[in-house]
């Protein structure tokens, strides 16, 4: 099979490697699965720099998230047990971790569902306890993750302020359903998210951006507010003024998604469950920007990496043969 893998960690484009490989073979508890698509992460760029938390061993193929087939036919989402990635035509995973694909979302949506919505549902119903008629920030909110945030705010009833970088993403910020849309690169992130509230701030924040926009969050949250530490995609890791959380009474919030797969995998599997319900009665739908064949993944991760790309890109295999996804 063709699979892309690393041998030396560096950026994307010069890292991956197409080449022909052995079809996996599944351990105890695993299934060997074809990969219908395969979503691209911040963390796949990241492995390939080996700046990942997770550090699988040379070579790998990366890959965290797909839609896959079992060998019986059905449709699933999973994340491939790493070396063996999705970026590749047949990945490996976890038999007990599989999740049905909603049949509402074709295969790169269904590949998109997972990590970022899992984490947004999480971190705004699990450890936010955002409620309707709150306001909700979200930073990065034309990307994979921060538009993940903004359809689930808006689905729970909450007032959504999306802060992006540039014309174009906010253009998919509104069309995503932002209420309040801020080109943090043509306003003031501050002053325009004090105009929009009146003075009084944003309940919950979400942040997968770290920073400068970390930095912003804590000048705008409101009293009893929440700031939902989810990543940090501009490369720089906060040192948060603890006295300064005191003073104005707000949370600050981590969610490492991941944890709750091994603490508490019964609430992974509600989610799941959540997230196809409100797919199917179309609340949320994950933005593909781009369907890629498998020879243009390399490139692709490495417009994310970048931070280029607005939604998720999606590599599909079969593009090769000319077949949608």
């Amino acid at each position: 099979m063709q699979a892309w893998q690393v041998h030396q960690t560096g950026e994307p484009a010069e890292a991956m490697r197409l080449q022909e490989v052995d079809r996996p073979t599944p351990g105890a508890g695993q299934v060997l699965l074809k990969v219908r698509a395969a979503n691209i992460n911040f963390p796949d760029a990241l492995m390939c720099r080996g700046q990942y938390q997770v550090r699988p061993p040379l070579p790998f193929t990366p890959g965290v998230e797909i839609c896959g087939e079992t060998e019986d036919g059905r449709r699933v989402i999973a994340n491939p047990a790493l070396p063996h990635g999705g970026f590749a035509e047949y990945a490996i995973a976890d038999a007990a971790a599989l999740l049905p694909a909603p049949d509402a979302l074709d295969d790169a949506e269904a590949a998109a569902l997972h990590i970022g919505y899992q984490t947004g549902w999480f971190g705004l119903h699990r450890r936010a306890r955002l409620e309707a008629g709150e306001t909700l920030l979200v930073h990065a909110a034309a990307g994979g993750v921060g538009s993940a945030a903004v359809q689930l705010g808006k689905a729970a009833g909450a007032r959504v302020i999306g802060v992006v970088g540039g014309a174009d993403k906010a253009a998919v910020a509104r069309e995503l359903g932002c209420d309040v849309v801020i080109d943090r690169r043509a306003e003031d992130v501050i002053g325009a998210v004090k105009e929009a509230t009146g003075g009084r701030g944003a309940d919950v924040i979400y942040d997968p951006v770290g920073g400068e926009a970390y930095t912003q969050s804590t000048k705008v949250v409101a009293f009893e507010g929440r700031i939902v530490v989810v990543g940090f995609a501009s490369g720089s890791i906060p040192s948060p003024a603890l006295n300064h959380a005191l003073v104005k009474n707000y949370a600050i919030l981590g969610l490492h998604w991941g944890l709750y797969n091994t603490k508490n995998p019964k609430l992974v599997l509600h989610c799941h469950e959540q997230l196809t319900e409100l797919a199917a009665r179309g609340a949320i739908k994950p933005l593909v920007s781009e369907r890629v064949p498998l020879s243009g993944a390399a490139a692709a991760v490495q417009r994310v990496a970048d931070g280029v790309t607005t939604g998720r890109i999606a590599v599909v295999p079969a593009l090769q043969n000319g077949a949608a996804a």
